[in-house]
């Protein structure tokens, strides 16, 4: 028991120091409940469940990446330990031996860090200096509806936030750091980065609120330096730079001053409220303020729009950012102790109690001030009754109809941004909640912008700005990204117009507040199974509706400038979608790509087979698919965006335990650098043929299953096994049984780089069931022009002759068996890709000298009621001639291991032929000559007119039942040798694939 006690005092701030107590700052520290406690105990007993010693009982700490005390995550023991019998030695070390130290972080509670915060931030410049302003232009009416419809705004994207953030635990990045794990790096990233710019702006505008009231006081006390704008950039520079040393001092002591302003805050909130109250004095009265009267309250009820500002959206442009503090909580949400249970109620009680302050504010001071008056006291009837006057201010007992007819009158409520400070009890503590409320919401603003920057630089998704990402001390406050906030503020501090600030907040606001609504929207729709909120008061419709009225906003406030934010989100949503960042979060997008991928796979099981609509959908039988690169680019090529295309790897039972458990991870990672379109899965069997077999029942969902399998030639046939032999040859025998096409690639260098591989220029998972292609010597003679395998040195892919151009080369098909038009199909799919559009197909037929004519029209006109654009057509006429010797010597001589003897033939010849099916007899030899005289002068036809082609298509043969593997290999031996560039030996199944009708 003295250790769990020993690690929790260690824990508890002063705990490990004798004679020490706690600070009484509990800022300062980290601060435990009692389940944190009995947690850290509970940890020390080891629990574990009574399957297995090894085997723990469901632990935190399995599923955090990272404790709340700091150590390193604990894994759980993988099936293979859980399967071999339990050794003591094998138990995991206790957690509190990590050695790593533990260090006392700044947190702040939900009231300190999210509700106080997001009232300072809310009661700005605008609620003491816009407000009343606001009111006189739109009324008291329309100003309720600017407050109603900014707080919808702001309540419905509160419950979004609070939503998102009860969604698993919230680190650093704030509104960044929401948007990006929901939506994913291609709209959090450009939002991160404007959002971090809009607090930026924030911070100038209520700098520059603040630089206003000091200049106003100076001009009460006849201390103007300059003129009214340079004096607001010489004030707000000044006081940017004090904000900078307090940011610079850390959370500790921001958070201090923040309670210092929201104490000055409520003071003068109150002061202005028992203010009203209190009987005007003349002073008081010349510049409009009356106390409450129903005339005032009637009269500024309804809209007096004036100057050039003066429209509803311009008043609802300026007040928005007012509401715009709201995310002030989530902003810091690294410096919570509990940022899931803190932010949804700190959020929605500050936007309730502000609400209620700017209810308050509008209809008090529109009950109590007249829009336009003149300030001074002459202007006073008691002083001379005989005056004739006409508007409110006579019935007031003040004559103000002079300075309204000449548009002259420098006071109330439409033309005196200080008019609280008249209305107040005493006009100070006015100017102090002023100064606290600008003070700290710039103070706030300047702290989340880098803050929210900070998360984006460290995700390293747009490049040159990670400098900016270094955190230091403790707490890793980003002081790099203080002094670039800095400087962006101080840059339209320099603006000095309240107004042209404001409308450009509101819209970058209003971005990011939209596309948060539309994150909980659609996280909600996409019903994935991790979207488990504990905030359970939203709508996923409200959040919609509130992304749509955001958007509309944008463009009712400030058109032009809505188009830039939107230009510059589309151009980094791009930049980001180019380079496709190795992250993964788990977006829902993601799981709205699963959902969309599921209802149409769905959708497409009960559309029927067309043979309009055909496509090779292919299982490549590649092995690892780094080993054959050849093989994987050139089925990518016809089949990327158009058909399905799997990678199939065959791993022998006895060789599985081989390869590491992350191969698969690997490879695909290899498919996506390579950007081949494919789909990876391995299968284990005794066999090639039982794993194709295997893969050829199972592979695919609904009607996206394969049709059609490609293979590399097997060059090693007559060096192999036997066995391996027969295994090939079955493999291709069951493909056509199943009524799959069947494609074979040769290539006169082979298909498999293992060789190239293992000399150090890359890495591969060797898997035995694919033997590498040995190069028999007499094709070593030959040079292969155009495999140019090459490695480029940059990321591990070796480049093959598939993804280099082929200019005007041109692709021979030879057709020689009508297979349904797969043999054709494929060549023209080729042609439609930018490295093949410049070839040229040639279609080869046999015929006869006398019918030549006619059948060259007669396949130029199949051609053209196929819609392929082909001229070129070759009768081949001369296939009947003999071959010349030495070619047919190399058959013979090929087949010739495969042979049966007289010492074979002494015993049971049918047994031996079951148990060695690869032999040949001389029975098989003389039923299958002629075909071979014919395969052989049709090789030296090709080997002819194919000269300088960049691929060569050859209808492949089909094996009868009886036919032994060593007979079909070397069949296909003659028909393919020999041959420089790519050759393709295709087969359909027989089933039309093209058509010249249109249903």
């Amino acid at each position: 028991m003295s250790r769990p006690i020993a690690h929790i005092r260690n824990l508890i701030p002063g705990g490990g120091l004798p004679d020490s107590r706690p600070p009484e700052n509990n800022l300062q520290d980290v601060t435990m409940n009692l389940e944190k406690v009995d947690y850290v105990m509970e940890q020390d007993k080891r629990k574990m469940s009574f399957f297995n010693p090894l085997d723990p009982i469901p632990n935190f700490e399995f599923y955090a990446k990272d404790t709340w005390t700091g150590r390193i995550k604990s894994a759980r023991p993988s099936l293979d330990v859980l399967r071999k019998s339990p050794d003591p030695d094998d138990l995991p070390p206790s957690p509190e031996d990590d050695g790593r130290p533990k260090v006392k972080l700044v947190r702040f509670g939900w009231v300190l860090g999210v509700m106080i915060r997001c009232m300072l931030n809310i009661w700005g410049v605008i609620m003491f200096l816009r407000l009343p302003w606001i009111t006189s232009q739109a009324g008291i009416i329309l100003t309720y509806v600017i407050i109603f419809m900014s707080v919808t705004i702001t309540t419905i994207t509160a419950t979004s936030v609070s939503a998102i953030s009860t969604n698993g635990k919230v680190y650093s990045g704030g509104t960044y750091f929401l948007i990006s794990r929901s939506l994913g790096p291609e709209l959090g990233a450009p939002i991160g980065l404007l959002f971090s710019f809009a607090n930026a702006l924030a911070c100038s505008l209520n700098t520059v609120g603040f630089a206003e009231t000091v200049r106003d006081v100076l001009k009460e006390n006849n201390a103007q330096m300059v003129d009214d704008v340079n004096d607001v950039r010489i004030i707000g520079t000044i006081t940017v730079c004090i904000l900078l040393l307090i940011t610079f001092a850390g959370m500790a002591w921001e958070a201090k001053a923040q309670i210092l302003f929201f104490i000055a805050l409520l003071i003068s909130l109150a002061n202005y409220f028992v203010g009203t109250f209190l009987p005007p004095t003349p002073e008081k009265q010349a510049v409009g303020f009356f106390g409450y009267r129903a005339e005032i309250f009637v009269d500024n009820l309804l809209p007096s729009f004036r100057g050039k500002d003066g429209s509803f959206f311009r008043m609802f442009s300026i007040f928005f950012p007012s509401a715009t503090g709201i995310l002030s909580g989530v902003n810091i949400c690294g410096d919570l102790k509990d940022p899931s249970g803190g932010i949804p109620k700190g959020t929605l009680l500050a936007i309730f109690w502000t609400t209620v302050s700017y209810l308050l504010i509008a209809i008090t001071v529109a009950a109590s001030v007249v829009r336009d008056a003149s300030g001074s006291l002459n202007d006073s009837l008691a002083l001379d009754s005989s005056i004739q006057c006409s508007g409110l201010g006579c019935k007031l007992g003040w004559n103000f109809d002079h300075c309204e007819q000449n548009h002259t009158c420098s006071f109330g409520l439409a033309n005196y941004f200080q008019i609280l400070t008249t209305a107040s009890g005493t006009g100070h503590l006015i100017t102090i909640g002023i100064f606290a409320a600008t003070l700290s919401s710039a103070l706030g603003f300047l702290v989340s912008a880098p803050k929210i920057f900070q998360c984006l630089c460290k995700d390293n998704i747009y490049p040159y700005i990670g400098f900016f990402g270094k955190g230091y001390g403790k707490n890793q406050e980003p002081l790099r990204g203080y002094l670039l906030m800095f400087f962006i503020a101080l840059a339209f501090i320099l603006i000095g117009d309240l107004n042209t600030i404001a409308p450009l907040i509101s819209n970058f606001f209003l971005c990011s507040y939209g596309l948060i609504n539309f994150s909980c929207f659609h996280a909600t729709i996409t019903k994935s199974p991790g979207w488990r909120p504990h905030f359970h008061y939203f709508s996923p419709w409200t959040s919609l509706f509130a992304a749509f009225l955001s958007f509309i906003l944008m463009f009712l406030f400030t058109w032009w400038a809505a188009l830039v934010t939107f230009a510059i989100v589309l151009s980094l949503l791009g930049y980001v979608t180019y380079k496709k960042p190795k992250i993964n979060w788990g977006t829902s997008y993601q799981a709205s790509f699963y959902n969309m991928a599921l209802s149409f796979s769905m959708s497409l099981t009960g559309v029927e087979d067309h043979v309009k609509n055909f496509r090779p959908q292919c299982l490549v039988l590649t092995g690892p698919p780094n080993v054959r690169p050849a093989l994987v680019d050139f089925v990518g090529t016809f089949t990327k965006n158009i058909s399905l295309m799997i990678c199939g790897n065959i791993f022998m039972v006895e060789e599985r335990s081989r390869f590491p458990q992350h191969s698969t991870d690997m490879l695909v990672d290899w498919l996506n650098q390579r950007k081949v379109r494919a789909f990876y899965t391995s299968f284990t069997a005794d066999s090639l043929k039982e794993g194709t077999h295997s893969l050829i029942q199972a592979s695919g969902l609904g009607k996206l299953k394969p049709n059609t399998l490609v293979l590399g030639y097997k060059t090693n046939w007559q060096e192999c096994k036997p066995e391996r032999l027969q295994d090939y040859f079955n493999t291709i025998s069951d493909a056509f049984d199943s009524s799959y096409g069947i494609a074979v690639l040769r290539m006169m260098d082979g298909l498999d780089i293992r060789e190239d591989l293992s000399s150090g220029r890359s890495s591969a998972i060797d898997n035995p069931a694919f033997e590498a292609d040995e190069v028999t010597k007499s094709e070593n003679e030959e040079t292969d022009r155009n495999s140019d395998i090459s490695d480029d040195g940059s990321n591990d892919q070796v480049k093959t002759v598939f993804q280099t151009k082929q200019g005007r080369k041109t692709i021979d098909v030879y057709w020689i068996s009508d297979d349904g038009g797969l043999t054709l199909l494929v060549p023209y799919l080729l042609t439609r890709r930018n490295r093949w559009k410049k070839s040229k197909i040639r279609v080869f037929i046999l015929g006869e000298q006398e019918t030549m004519k006619e059948d060259h029209k007669d396949m130029k006109m199949l051609l053209k009621r196929f819609r392929l654009e082909i001229e070129d057509i070759i009768v081949i006429t001369d296939v009947d001639k003999p071959p010349l010797a030495k070619n047919l010597q190399r058959y013979e001589d090929s087949i010739a291991p495969f042979r049966l003897t007289e010492e074979h033939t002494r015993g049971d010849l049918q047994e031996f032929r079951r148990l060695n099916p690869w032999t040949v007899s001389d029975k098989d030899l003389e039923a299958i000559r002629p075909k071979i005289e014919r395969t052989v002068r049709l090789n030296e036809i090709i080997k002819k007119n194919s000269t300088h082609a960049a691929l060569v298509v050859v209808s492949l043969p089909v094996p009868d039942l009886n036919c032994p593997s060593s007979l079909y290999m070397a069949w296909m031996e003659a028909l393919s040798f020999g041959i420089h560039c790519p050759a393709l030996l295709i087969r359909g199944n027989q089933e039309n694939v093209m058509t010249f009708y249109c249903q």
